[in-house]
């Protein structure tokens, strides 16, 4: 995934090179000197505020627009990175982590699967130590969603509270 978001970054800083090397060649010295000098016949336009909000609403239309299109580049990669890590050895894995609990900043417990076997770890910094293997696997409680009387007790509590304010 890092040499990803390298190539990311990458071609993110060098956008605006590449934009800028699009923009079209104005004038050159040598074709400055090779035109003929022509007297104006009428004098110099000054550009109205339309014609230049014009060339400034261009630039932002221009920018957003690739604005958007990096970042639909960046969703699709994202995207392509998930189906092909999906695709990958991963889905046949032997080992299966069950649970993880914090004993400090930077120790843990964890419960991994093996096979049939659950075995017990204990993570450190330093290194990782088989506490203990379970001899009868241990399954998490399936936790059920609040009931409809803890719903309406509540909305009692709220009309109560609601009651007590308006006395």
């Amino acid at each position: 995934m890092k040499p990803f978001l390298g190539v990311l970054l990458a071609l993110s800083l060098s956008l605006p090179v590449l934009a800028g090397a699009a923009e079209p060649v104005t004038s050159t010295p040598a074709a400055v000197a090779a035109a003929p000098v022509v007297a104006p016949a009428a004098p110099a336009v000054v550009p109205s505020a339309a014609a230049m909000s014009t060339g400034l609403g261009g630039q932002l239309t221009q920018m957003v627009l690739g604005l958007l299109l990096v970042i639909g580049l960046i969703f699709l990669l994202a995207w392509a990175m998930r189906r092909v890590q999906r695709v990958g050895p991963a889905n046949g894995q032997l080992i299966e982590l069950l649970s993880s609990r914090a004993i400090g900043p930077r120790d843990r417990l964890v419960l991994v699967q093996v096979g049939s076997e659950q075995i017990l770890l204990g993570i450190t910094p330093g290194r990782i130590t088989p506490l203990h293997v379970l001899k009868e696997s241990v399954t998490a409680p399936v936790k059920q969603p609040a009931t409809q009387e803890f719903a309406q007790r509540l909305m009692e509590l709220l009309g109560k509270d609601q009651k007590d304010d308006k006395k």
